[in-house]
Parts: structure tokens; sequence; C-alpha cells
């Protein structure tokens, strides 16, 4: 890999770990001013809808400026979401505005991926994001669970007297601002490359109907339409078991939300070891052969409702996680491949966020809505379980003969 790579891949991984760290941040603050239970699934809704409302045009500004410029910009606006979160604001709000900075950072940077690489390089460049970004899930869950832990946070608040920090979550905050402080730096030095399939028009009413056509051109696309359906489904259940496994921790294993925050962390272990397997064992001439492997996932959901060790709760969110990610990875490649090609990589990636988000969107507000009405943490787990691998057995069916893929 060009050293380049390795300037974007220190960018990604500052900037999600502070992503990762600042849920739990804002989840914490939430039960410190008692809202409730509900309300952590729309938090998480709250930072996803920018997605759906810019996508038409977080696509558009992603080609039109250099990537590294674009990223820059948008964790400037993370920073001001957390600053936002620090005076005072509700963190509903607050945590939206972050959101619009990571609806913009998105497209920009897998994007950069498809400009700085050659196609046979990408899946392998998938897993190296892939597997960095989770190690940054992992090190923001297990950061956010330290910096929320009473003991530690209450020995660091001692000796701090810094105005607008008087608690465990203000704490957590202003160290993740930091985060996104330096993934700003790393920005800078990103390779600025040639601008590829820049926008024709800035107008808004046009960059609207041009998403509309790309988001066309994708979905009839064969291979577009599997790698969009099969990422759209992931992204979305896995957005809302991230919740439920912090709701279900409390509940199977009596975990505060500290301790639950440091278990999700194994999940993300799992996505890395799925990912590397999938950089050696899958090309991306094979990327539909991985289907099997998201109805297991969801069948493996099932299993939670019986799990009340430590151990096998590890063990289990593992596998969980390995399954994840050996299909999404060379799905996700797949889909920048196509897209690349069609549209050009930001306006493709909108359309992955779009689409995605939606789900997410849709997905969390199920959780909250069975959350309010009663539904028990099991019932809710068992639901989500059967509707991944009902979905994925369903795209199977449809596309798992459809093996030619050598065409791309």
């Amino acid at each position: 890999m060009k050293r380049g790579f390795y300037t974007i891949l220190a960018a990604q991984f500052f900037s999600a770990l502070a992503d990762n760290a600042l849920l739990f941040a804002a989840i914490a603050l939430l039960k410190l001013m008692h809202a409730p239970e509900w309300h952590t699934p729309v938090l998480q809704q709250s930072f996803i809808v920018s997605f759906i409302i810019l996508a038409p045009f977080v696509g558009a500004f992603a080609d039109s400026l250099p990537k590294g410029q674009v990223m820059f910009i948008s964790n400037a606006i993370k920073m001001v979401g957390c600053v936002a979160m620090l005076v005072g604001v509700d963190p509903l709000l607050a945590y939206g505005l972050a959101g619009f900075g990571a609806a913009a950072y998105s497209p920009a940077k897998y994007g950069i991926l498809t400009e700085f690489l050659p196609a046979e390089r990408l899946v392998a460049a998938n897993s190296w994001m892939e597997g960095l970004t989770v190690l940054a899930i992992i090190l923001g869950a297990v950061v956010g669970g330290i910096l929320l832990s009473p003991n530690i946070s209450a020995a660091m608040l001692e000796h701090l007297h810094v105005p607008l920090i008087d608690t465990a979550p203000d704490l957590a905050i202003a160290i993740i601002l930091v985060l996104y402080f330096i993934a700003a730096l790393f920005n800078l030095y990103i390779p600025r490359l040639p601008i590829d399939h820049k926008p024709l028009s800035r107008n808004p009413v046009a960059l609207l109907q041009e998403f509309t056509h790309c988001f066309k051109l994708l979905w009839k696309d064969p291979l577009g339409q599997v790698s969009l359906a099969v990422t759209t489904l992931f992204w979305g259940a896995g957005a809302s078991l991230r919740l439920i496994l912090l709701a279900w921790a409390a509940v199977a294993l009596h975990y505060d939300i500290s301790s639950a925050a440091k278990l999700t962390a194994w999940f993300a272990v799992g996505i890395s070891i799925g990912a590397v397997l999938a950089a050696r064992f899958v090309k991306l001439e094979q990327a539909v052969k991985v289907l099997p492997v998201g109805i297991g996932m969801g069948l493996l959901v099932l299993t939670m409702p019986l799990i009340t060790s430590p151990l096998l709760a590890t063990i289990m969110l593992i596998g969980m996680g390995a399954m994840g990610g050996f299909f999404v990875v060379p799905m996700n490649a797949l889909l920048q491949h196509r897209g690349h090609l069609l549209m050009g990589s930001g306006s493709s990636i909108a359309v992955q966020n779009f689409n995605e988000n939606i789900s997410i969107f849709l997905m969390l507000g199920l959780y909250a809505l069975m959350d309010k009405m009663g539904f028990s943490i099991y019932a809710i787990t068992i639901a989500f379980g059967l509707l991944m691998a009902g979905i994925m057995g369903v795209l199977y069916k449809k596309h798992g003969h459809d093996q030619d893929t050598g065409k791309i």
C-alpha cells in the first residue's frame, strides 16, 4: 500500500474512536438526566437522520473537493457537536449535530479508497479500513467505559477544575473532543488527488435529480442491487443490536453501562477477525458467495436469550461479529467498485449511506416502539434475529446462484 493510505487510516482511526466513545458518553448523559429508556434508540436516530436528509448533497460535496479537505470540515462539525453537549444543549440535538458531520465524512473516507487504489486492492483496503475501524470501536467502547466508570471519573474530576466539566459524561466528551482534533490534523496530511466525477451543478434541485438518478442506477445494476441490499440490512440490524446489547447485558449479566460498553467491544473483535478472513479468502468476483454467512449471523442472535454467562456471552459476540465482518467486507468492496464505475465514488457511497441509514432509522424506531410498548429485551432480541435471518434468506434465494460476478 502507498504511504498516503496509512495517513487515511490514521485519520479514520481517531475519528471512528471518537464517534464510538461519543455514543456511550451521550447515553450516559441521558441517564444522568433520567431520560426515558426509549430515548436511547431515539438518540441514535438523531445521529443518523442527517445521513438520510443530506444524502442527495453530501456525495456531490465529497466529489467536489479533495477528500482530505472534506474529512477535515466534517471532523470540525463533529467537534461543534461535542461543544454543544458541554454547554448544555439537549443531547438529542447535540448528537444530531455530530451526525451532520458524520454524514459528510462517510462518502469521503470510503470514496478516497477507489481514487487512491486500483480495483484489485479494494477488498484488502476495505479490510484494513474496517479492521482499523473495528479496533477504534473496541477502544471507543473501552475508553468510554473507563471514562464513565464512577471511580476513575471521580478521581480525574477531583484533580480537574475546568469550566463545563463537572460530571463523568462531561469529562468523556471533553476527551473525545481532543480525539476529533487529532483526526482533523491527520486530515490535513492526506494526499490531494485530482477531483474525479466532479458534480455538474451545485443547484439543490439538480443535485436531488442527480441523486435520484444514481439511486435508480445502483439498484438496477445486478451486482449493485445485491451488495446494496446486504449492506443496508447489515448496518440497520447492526446499529440496533449495539444498543440492544447494552440493554441485554443489564438484564442477562447485570452489567452497568460501563461494563456493558466494554462487552460490546468483543463484537467488534469478531468483526475484525471476519474482515481479516475475508481479505484472505474472498476475492471481489466471489463476493456473492458469502450470503449464507449472513443467515448464520441472524440465527446466532437467537441464542442471546439463553446466555447468562459472561464467558459464553463473549464467545457468542466474537462469533457473531466474525460472521458479520466476513460477509459485509466483500459486499462493501463490491458496492464501492460498482458505484465508482457507474457514477463516481462519493455519489455511490451517498446512495449507500442513504439506504443503510433509512434501514437504521426504521430498525431503531422499531426497537424504540417495542421498548415503549413494554416488550422484554429477550423478545426484542428474538424479533431482530428472525428479521435478519429471514431477509438474508430471501436475498440468498434470489441472488445466491448469480455467481457470474467475473464481469465486474
